[in-house]
């Protein structure tokens, strides 16, 4: 019986890639999240990490920093930009400020300083994957495409074209841009932006989406020290304003 319900568990649940050289973390990692009913595949380095990233579909991808033959930051930022947008919880042992960001600029999801307790690795892979089911079992939106003035965003295709011509944005600035243009008019604060579009709600993180924001307007808007997009509402947060036409 333990063994049917085991197996009914990991078909439920799918497929979790482990890539950590360290393989004593590497071995508890995937202990547990065989104990909430993954299959878990385990990498020791970055290349045959993403190469294992991009092959096979996941449905939670633990991602090390620091990796022989390609570090984490890359291996995170090659697999979001070719779209693919599996639940990533990156760990590392760096501390720094720095380094957490540069991990959510690359496409985390969320963020594990080592050492960490077992819970907390579970309640947070727990909740990336329920957030990823929640999207994906959403109702369809009527539409697959907004614009913002000059600006077309395609969602099917998660394209956007100023005045015509193709945008150059990342997957995080499209997903920040889409997010805002499916509330328009609406101010969010930064802690509200890291939680939808990032899914984490670490303070410390905050920094992450004004740097985003910022690169966001140097693409869309014609004068990014004075856009008329993507405005900020002093003291709150920010807010996307369509022009009256709209």
């Amino acid at each position: 019986m333990a063994i049917r319900l085991h197996r009914r568990a990991v078909m439920k649940q799918g497929k979790a890639l482990v890539i950590e050289d360290e393989r004593d973390i590497s071995a508890l990692v995937s202990l547990h999240l065989r104990d909430i009913g993954l299959y878990v595949r385990q990498c020791f380095d970055g290349a045959s990490g993403l190469r294992s990233a991009l092959q096979e579909h996941w449905a939670l991808i633990v991602l090390d920093l620091s990796l022989p033959e390609l570090d984490g930051i890359n291996v995170c930022r090659q697999v979001r930009e070719r779209a693919i947008y599996t639940p990533l919880l990156m760990l590392t042992a760096r501390g720094s400020e720095h380094e957490r960001a540069a991990g959510l600029d690359a496409g985390a999801d969320d963020y594990l300083s080592k050492p960490f307790g077992v819970l907390e690795l579970i309640a947070r892979s727990k909740a990336l994957m329920r957030r990823a089911q929640v999207f994906s079992s959403a109702t369809p939106l009527q539409s697959s495409s907004a614009r913002i003035g000059d600006i077309d965003l395609n969602f099917d295709n998660r394209t956007a074209r100023k005045s015509g011509l193709p945008l150059d944005l990342t997957a995080r600035e499209f997903d920040l841009l889409k997010h805002f243009a499916l509330h328009p008019g609406r101010v969010f604060n930064r802690a509200q932006l890291l939680d939808h579009v990032w899914g984490s709600t670490h303070d410390a993180y905050e920094h992450a989406v004004s740097s985003h924001i910022n690169r966001l307007r140097a693409k869309i808007e014609s004068e990014p020290e004075n856009p008329r997009y993507l405005v900020t509402v002093w003291g709150v947060g920010y807010r996307l304003e369509l022009p009256k036409a709209q």
